[in-house]
C-alpha cells in the first residue's frame, strides 16, 4: 500500500527542519534543492547519498516518478547541503541498470543491514540477493550523480 503523497510531503518538511537543527540522520542525508519544473520555485528534498571520488551519488527509490528527479530532468542545476557544507552542482540523471546496481552494491557494503532491510521490507528483495536479482530490482529505479560546480572567482587584473 502506497502512503499518500501528502504524508511524504509533510514528512520531508519535518526532516528538512530537523536536518537544519542537526537532528536526524545527517551523516547519510543531504538536502537537495531543485527548481520546480512547473512552478520555477526552489524545492528542497532530503535524500540519502554516498560520496565517491568527490562526486555525490543519490538514488531515487521511486525511479523516474520522483518529483525531484523530474525537476532535475527539466533543469540539472541544483544546490546541495551536506551538514554545514553547501555548494551548487550539476546533476547527471542515470537510468542504466548496471550503473545503478554498482551504486547499490557500494551502499550495501557501506550500510549492509540498513540497505538490505529497506530493500527487503519496501520491495521484497531477498535479504541475500544476487547480482541478477539486484539488476532486476534496478530496472525501475533511477539515480543522479551530482558534480560540484567550482566557484568562478574573479582573477586579479
Amino acid at each position: 500500500m502506497m502512503f499518500p503523497f501528502r504524508f511524504f510531503r509533510a514528512l520531508n518538511k519535518r526532516i528538512v527542519e530537523n536536518y537544519r537543527r542537526g537532528i536526524g540522520p545527517v551523516n547519510i542525508t543531504l538536502l537537495l534543492t531543485t527548481t520546480g519544473r512547473k512552478s520555477g520555485l526552489p524545492r528542497i528534498t532530503p535524500v540519502q547519498y554516498e560520496e565517491v571520488d568527490g562526486l555525490i551519488y543519490v538514488g531515487s527509490a521511486r525511479g523516474q516518478k520522483s518529483d525531484w528527479f523530474k525537476n532535475i530532468l527539466a533543469d540539472p542545476r541544483v544546490h546541495v547541503q551536506i551538514q554545514k557544507r553547501e555548494f551548487d552542482a550539476i546533476a547527471e540523471a542515470v537510468t542504466d541498470t548496471r550503473r545503478m546496481a554498482d551504486f547499490i552494491q557500494l551502499r550495501v557494503q557501506r550500510h549492509p543491514i540498513m540497505l538490505r532491510l529497506i530493500m527487503f521490507l519496501a520491495d521484497g528483495l531477498p535479504f541475500n540477493f544476487d547480482r541478477a536479482q539486484l539488476e532486476k530490482y534496478c530496472e525501475n529505479r533511477a539515480m543522479v550523480i551530482l558534480r560540484p560546480v567550482e566557484s568562478q572567482e574573479e582573477s586579479p587584473a
